[in-house]
């Protein structure tokens, strides 16, 4: 068999990777969108590299979209295969893809009233929200644990790795000429200590490793200390200056985990007595389906809940749904904290609100997860004076903070840490994705001092045989 290298190639977003067999069948690992590099983005989205009508499976590790977020667009093209991922991707899928596909209908619509003022055609979304929710027939939900028996001679099994609420590695059999090859797929990996989910757990011996390395050079800080700076920043931006804190969050995820320890702090007496905003309808719907998995969450949550039934609500806690609410929050001159997706500051309602608060300076504006190199998020905490945002330059007044604690993903130790449960001898070949070229680089020598051997960082397109 071979593998083709598609997506998340030296760059942390669009995981695609193709396996495909002596007998021709075509198993695509993760359908992700590539994101934040601006007008090149589209293009790299519609640009496949594959026949989408031509794979027959899709392993899906987890629901983010950059892993998940281009199933409709191949839907649309003709996929009829099947989805395979854990029950918790799949129903967090049904809301995330569907919400993508909404986003890009309302971005087009916009993008188009200035192409036809400049007698330019039109152009179509990469998919529609109708194609999302049609896609979703195709998913089937596996639990951890279980071997998912795809045919004759392919077996797939995922195993949590506690990047976010379903995530798992998925360890693929295939037998190919009465031989067995296993290849384990990491995805995403998440922290061993999270405020709600579950600590990543071992996964089964692998021949091939394919593994992420976002945070391949840099450590995270302790989450305590990630605690303490949450409570500081809330109070110097919102009680002493009596300014607005924004928090650029991941909808799915990120939002919870912040919002289960804002919950922890009110109920423990320690939270300012301020307003607190999630405004995220994607969020609000998320954190149903968190509270639909409940095995997913750690001890210290179910602990939580003896004495909380509701560890994602408190009394200065509002979920805003419509866009009405979310408009009125610019208006707001009292101090209060802000969530709001995206993550990276790329789309969705945070763009709005930073454009409404960038330029004060009693505003703190609060990154609490990765950022892409090329988005408005990184261009925000690089430091620069100015960034346009929405086609408009705003000078940066507000104070920006980061706490890289709460980040989903492990840094080096905790990622090096996690593939140890593997025989080193037994593994042929180890593959860095998902990552920054530099940052991939010092994960390898950091491996490679561990005891790991072959290990290859391929680029975008590169094709291998195993």
């Amino acid at each position: 068999m071979k593998i083709k290298f598609i997506g998340a190639a030296r760059e942390v977003t669009g995981s695609k990777h193709l396996i495909t067999t002596i007998n021709g069948k075509k198993i695509l690992l993760d359908c992700g969108m590539f994101q934040g590099k601006g007008l090149e983005t589209d293009a790299m989205n519609r640009n496949l590299g594959f026949d989408p009508a031509a794979i027959d499976h899709i392993i899906l590790t987890h629901a983010h979209i950059d892993h998940s977020g281009l199933i409709p667009f191949v839907y649309r093209l003709g996929f009829r295969g099947s989805v395979i991922c854990t029950s918790a991707t799949r129903d967090l899928c049904a809301i995330m893809l569907a919400d993508s596909g909404h986003i890009q209908e309302g971005d087009v619509k916009w993008f188009n009233k200035r192409r036809i003022s400049k007698g330019m055609l039109p152009i179509e979304p990469i998919y529609t929200e109708k194609d999302a929710r049609q896609c979703m027939e195709l998913f089937i939900g596996v639990a951890y644990d279980r071997k998912f028996y795809i045919d004759d001679y392919t077996k797939v099994r995922f195993t949590n790795t506690g990047h976010m609420l379903g995530s798992g590695v998925a360890l693929l059999e295939i037998m190919e000429n009465g031989k067995t090859t296993r290849i384990a797929y990491t995805g995403d990996i998440g922290r061993p200590v999270s405020h709600i989910l579950k600590a990543p757990q071992p996964f089964p011996q692998c021949d091939y490793l394919i593994t992420e390395s976002t945070y391949g050079n840099r450590l995270h800080p302790h989450m305590q200390e990630a605690e303490a700076e949450l409570l500081r920043v809330i109070s110097e931006t919102c009680v002493e200056k009596r300014g607005k804190l924004i928090i650029p969050s991941f909808a799915i995820g990120r939002t919870q985990e912040v919002v289960y320890a804002l919950n922890n702090f009110f109920n423990e007496g320690k939270l300012p007595k301020i307003k607190i905003y999630v405004d995220s309808p994607l969020a609000v719907n998320a954190t149903e389906i968190f509270k639909l998995h409940l095995d997913n969450l750690n001890e210290e949550v179910h602990e939580v809940m003896l004495k909380d039934p509701d560890p994602f609500g408190f009394g200065s806690l509002s979920y805003i749904k419509t866009p009405e609410e979310s408009k009125r929050l610019n208006t707001l001159k009292d101090p209060c904290v802000i969530i709001s997706a995206s993550g990276m500051m790329e789309a969705g309602r945070v763009k709005h609100h930073l454009a409404n608060n960038i330029e004060n300076p009693n505003n703190t504006i609060l990154a609490v997860g990765y950022c892409s190199p090329s988005t408005l998020g990184a261009r925000i905490l690089s430091g620069q004076k100015e960034v346009s945002i929405f086609g408009i330059k705003h000078p940066v007044r507000a104070t920006i903070e980061k706490i890289e604690a709460f980040s989903g993903h492990g840094d080096y130790q905790e990622m090096r840490d996690f593939i140890t449960c593997q025989n080193k001898a037994q593994i042929k070949q180890i593959f860095l994705v998902h990552g920054e070229y530099p940052a991939q680089t010092y994960y390898k020598n950091i491996l490679l001092e561990a005891g790991f051997g072959n290990i290859s960082i391929p680029e975008a397109g590169t094709e291998v045989n195993l």
